[in-house]
């Protein structure tokens, strides 16, 4: 089908224009579909954690402008050549996932996400804290009726990641499931466990953290600045899956001794350092360690549909996108509580 171009509508992106530079709006021109692709009207654009390295990337891999954002959700505004099966005026989001290369062995057995040239928005091409987005159609994921934008835009990343890393864990409903961290990964890995059926352990640092905690479905807290998390789970009788969304991999070997014989640490969370594992805690207790990254649009789709049926919803603070720096800085400062989404300027 054809779309007419907004071609008099004025559109902004919140920008790093070099290196070590503020993040700014500016006025933008929208990119035209080419083929396969569409343009998204963007209604609402989670921020993430790693959309601060995106931000204060000195070097970024298509140069500068800068503009961020990987949770997307919005309305097709405009629809390319040879795309089929999408409407101008569908409700869409996009994730971390942004395209891949479709014909590479991964893409072909149905594992695109690790496509060698999988494309991300803010990284690959200019991602979604602006006024509109234009993506290939292979990266975008129906939203359900009755899920409003502001909370459908942070399953494109923090939703999709938490919920695949849980349900291809191995871990079975009345397992007990432990999250490490109560952000914006965290709060929903707590409510996703705790609505797939696992004894769910929420481990925070702090007392404050206990309320929230419990608030989203953990059936236990521990407070890590108190005691240590990994001998605290032993005692409990150990968890089949401990999944790690903290932003640090200090803490995540002492957790070994919190698994159970074959349990799994799963990482979703983590910083640049690297991770020192006694190796004798993984093989004498056939023990494992696992990274886990987004997913596919179905994904997606089924991590709204879920949260649909079971309640599970992201907590989210709105910023106009006029004040994308005030929410970057809030996310720096680990003020979130819990995904900072900006949302179009007045």
């Amino acid at each position: 089908m054809t779309a007419t171009y907004d071609a008099d509508r004025a559109h902004q992106a919140a920008q790093v224009s070099e290196p070590g530079g503020p993040l700014h709006v500016v006025t933008v021109a929208a990119r035209t579909p080419a083929r396969g692709q569409v343009r998204v009207n963007v209604a609402a654009s989670g921020i993430c954690g790693a959309d601060v390295g995106t931000a204060a990337n000195t070097s970024p891999p298509r140069g500068f402008p800068i503009t961020p954002g990987h949770e997307v959700a919005g309305t097709i505004a405009e629809i390319g050549p040879d795309v089929h099966g999408w409407q101008v005026g569908q409700r869409v989001a996009v994730g971390w996932f942004g395209g891949s290369c479709g014909h590479c062995h991964a893409c072909r057995s149905g594992d695109m996400v690790h496509c060698r040239q999988r494309a991300v928005p803010g990284l690959s091409y200019p991602g979604g804290w602006a006024s509109t987005i234009t993506v290939p159609a292979a990266a975008i994921a129906r939203i359900p009726d009755g899920l409003p934008m502001t909370e459908a835009a942070p399953f494109g990343c923090a939703g999709v990641t938490t919920f695949n890393a849980l349900r291809h864990s191995g871990a079975q409903p009345g397992d007990r499931v432990a999250v490490l961290g109560i952000g914006g990964l965290g709060h929903l890995a707590i409510q996703f466990a705790a609505a797939m059926g696992f004894e769910t352990i929420a481990i925070g640092r702090g007392e404050d953290k206990e309320q929230p905690a419990r608030e989203l479905g953990a059936h236990h807290y521990l407070d890590a600045r108190r005691q240590d998390p990994g001998s605290a789970l032993g005692e409990m009788g150990g968890c089949r899956l401990i999944l790690s969304t903290a932003s640090s991999s200090a803490p995540l070997a002492e957790l070994l001794d919190g698994l159970t014989p074959h349990g799994r640490l799963t990482i979703v969370g983590f910083d640049a350092n690297p991770l020192q594992i006694p190796l004798d805690r993984l093989v004498m207790h056939a023990r494992s360690v696992s990274g886990h990254v987004t997913g596919t649009p179905t994904d997606t789709e089924q991590a709204m549909a879920f949260a649909m049926a079971t309640g599970v919803r992201p907590r989210v603070q709105t910023y106009p996108l006029d004040r994308a720096a005030a929410a970057l800085t809030s996310q720096i400062e680990g003020r979130a509580r819990f995904r900072n989404v900006l949302v179009p300027s007045q």
